[in-house]
């Protein structure tokens, strides 16, 4: 049988319409991997509660940066494609992952003509789940299968969550074992020189769009999603995998803004990273700074945290403290850029590098040669930082 490689792009997701906010609320809070209750009966209480009472306002939140205004743009499995609902109410991971997806897809018919590969997207909150991207490659007949996490750092509650959860749903569909492809994973690549190449792509866009003395003034706010401290001291290596990006960013960049790291989207009583974005933002202002770039560094994907949390919900919030930015811009997210589609194209080649034969790769003028694997790419990059 010849090789059919199936890329899974797995990513959070995120609600489709107003009325099924709360559904993906309550999915999220069931994951034990981000909140950890012990499952059970008290994880389930605790999802439903929490997830009826804050599903009305962050309705309104998506209703602000509704993704999908003039119909929707998300993947096949969407109820609003298949309904042909125009919803206000659709969180725009969903229609910019189906970008990332039709943008690597058609990525690899250029640089692996010889070879079938087809790009699905796995949410691990909203649709489309596990079970119905294995239902898609079955009868698609894919015998290599890539999981291809769209968060380059690694944590147990993003990449390690999306990857229990796969595993589950392989146990149930294929109980005897059998399943009918060859799996392979890509843990993290954020050391990788396309996806560094990309972000500084951005941030350069971002920059383009000041006069260059407020470019000089800028400084920079490099923000991740935060994590509870229980997490980090238990040997997740996000938070170190975070500030690894940040400085190897900076690194590649020939004019040096001032930087900074910080961590947002903090939930419940436990203490997380620090600094707070909001609390790092305030300090700024009150040292007279007043011009950032938010560079939202561990987002691939723009969505909620990028769009609100820092284009909408942080701005409000210090003017409603009485603060006054000279300028405030936040950097587009990676999306679909061409640096980013090539850097998971890079990782899904080194992974299967001993599944395809040589030269099946016909790499774009980029690079003369094919990529190095990740360990090489990782020891280069750490020398140059």
């Amino acid at each position: 049988m010849s090789m059919r490689i199936g890329v899974v792009l797995m990513n959070l997701g995120g609600p489709t319409h107003e009325d099924n906010v709360r559904i993906f609320l309550k999915n999220l809070f069931r994951d034990e991997d981000i909140i950890k209750l012990g499952g059970g009966v008290t994880q389930k209480a605790f999802s439903n509660v929490i997830s009826k009472f804050r599903a009305p306002s962050v309705a309104e939140d998506y209703k602000e940066i509704n993704g999908c205004p003039n119909g929707c743009t998300g993947n096949k499995h969407c109820f609003n494609r298949k309904n042909k609902v125009v919803s206000d109410c659709c969180s725009p991971i969903n229609g910019l992952t189906e970008a990332q997806r039709r943008g690597l897809e058609k990525y690899f018919k250029k640089i692996m003509p010889g070879h079938e590969v087809k790009v699905y997207t796995c949410m691990r909150y909203w649709l489309p789940f596990a079970d119905q991207v294995m239902d898609d490659m079955v009868e698609d007949g894919i015998t290599h299968t890539v999981l291809m996490p769209l968060y380059p750092q690694f944590s147990w509650t993003t990449t390690g969550s999306s990857f229990r959860d796969w595993e589950n749903v392989v146990k149930e569909k294929f109980p005897d074992g059998n399943k009918p492809w060859k799996e392979f994973h890509v843990k993290n690549y954020y050391h990788n020189e396309s996806y560094l190449g990309a972000i500084n792509a951005r941030i350069d866009e971002a920059l383009a769009e000041m006069d260059e003395e407020t470019r000089k003034k800028t400084h920079f706010i490099f923000s991740a999603h935060g994590t509870p401290l229980l997490e980090v001291r238990s040997g997740d290596p996000y938070t170190v995998e975070i500030k690894e990006t940040m400085e190897a960013v900076m690194a590649r960049r020939e004019e040096k803004n001032s930087y900074w790291l910080s961590f947002q989207s903090r939930v419940g009583p436990q203490k997380w990273t620090q600094p707070n974005t909001e609390d790092l933002v305030e300090r700024h202002l009150e040292y007279g700074i007043k011009n950032f770039l938010m560079i939202p560094i561990a987002f691939v994907t723009d969505h909620i945290e990028t769009l609100y949390e820092l284009g909408v919900e942080l701005v409000e919030d210090m003017e409603e403290e009485g603060f006054e930015f000279e300028n405030y811009k936040v950097m587009n997210g990676l999306n679909d850029h061409p640096g980013y589609i090539r850097a998971l194209a890079e990782e899904t080649v080194n992974v299967l590098k001993h599944e395809i034969s040589e030269g099946a790769v016909q790499w774009d003028q980029q690079s003369d040669a094919v990529p190095e694997n990740g360990s090489a790419r990782r020891e280069k990059s750490a020398v140059k930082t």
